[in-house]
């Protein structure tokens, strides 16, 4: 196997939707790989884990989780994945506000309070953000225009991230296809996968954000898409 003599150490990393799914596959892999994970998430992670509780919903709630996290890191922080994420499936007028708005607010604003909170630290150690987008910020569907929009908001947002922050904080967009997760596990049936479906491990996923994270500065991997080679919604 080719090793790079520059990898750069992971170090602390801050995981949003770190207790379950890609978040989850993606604390542990970063944990193998020697580095040290921090999990924002509603939910307790696997023992062990040093974490916040939030609702990456409230922009406050987020921002001041990150703080309290850089409160005991002495204001040090190498890297952001920003994993977490929901949905709410159905046409546009069978959906309502609440849950609509509330995609979005997990989604999107939740990615860049959390990044926004986190970049003075981030630009003081030349660290890096990898941010989670789908193939469904690529591509359009019907019955998913929460989850499109917020996606595609990502898409937005990290390749403007990328161009503001160039040379000071390394920015990767990553783009998952489907994954076996329980991401899919509270929709009605005809918006979950068919039992034949091939879905990504998350832990193949997770091994591409900490190959993102563990490039060196001034190395960029900008953007990322890992999907199944079956994948329907992509290209």
């Amino acid at each position: 196997m080719l090793v790079n003599p520059s990898t750069r150490p992971l170090g602390t990393v801050l995981v949003t939707g770190g207790s379950s799914g890609l978040g989850a596959a993606t604390v542990a892999a970063i944990r193998a790989a020697g580095g040290t994970p921090v999990v924002l998430d509603r939910n307790a992670p696997a023992d062990g884990i040093d974490w916040e509780q939030t609702d990456l919903a409230d922009t406050a709630a987020a921002t001041a989780a990150v703080e309290r996290v850089l409160d005991r890191t002495g204001g040090h922080l190498d890297a952001v994945f920003t994993a977490a994420g929901t949905d709410a499936c159905g046409p546009l007028d069978s959906v309502s506000a609440q849950k609509w708005e509330n995609v979005i607010k997990v989604n999107l604003f939740g990615t860049a309070a959390v990044v926004r909170a986190a970049l003075p630290a981030l630009r003081a150690s030349k660290g890096t953000v990898v941010t989670c987008a789908s193939t469904l910020g690529m591509r359009a569907l019907p019955d998913a225009t929460a989850y499109c929009a917020s996606k595609f908001g990502v898409v937005g947002f990290t390749r403007a991230l990328a161009a503001e922050t160039a040379g000071e904080v390394g920015v990767t967009l990553l783009v998952p296809g489907g994954m076996d997760t329980a991401f899919f596990d509270d929709r009605t049936p005809q918006y979950q996968p068919p039992a034949d479906a091939k879905l990504n491990r998350p832990e193949d996923v997770a091994a591409a954000v900490v190959f993102a994270l563990s490039q060196p500065p001034g190395c960029q991997v900008r953007e990322l898409m890992v999907c199944p080679s079956t994948e329907p919604s992509w290209p």
